[in-house]
């Protein structure tokens, strides 16, 4: 069974890249059972949409 290290660098990784079919079941039923990781998934999740809202330019800059 995952462990909350590994379930939060997991969250981070998606944040760069896909997550395999078996790594989004494990952080899935991870999430599902401890609420720690679950409030930090919604903290990233939140943080990245306020990110992007306030910086809406950055989307594009890699072209530059």
């Amino acid at each position: 069974m995952m462990n909350c290290q590994q379930a939060t660098r997991l969250m981070s990784e998606a944040q760069e890249r896909p997550l395999s079919l078996k790594e989004q079941a494990e952080l899935k039923v991870h999430t599902l059972i401890c609420s720690g990781c679950r409030r930090f998934g919604e903290q990233m999740h939140l943080l990245r949409r306020f990110t992007k809202a306030s910086h809406p330019q950055d989307k594009d800059d890699s072209n530059q």
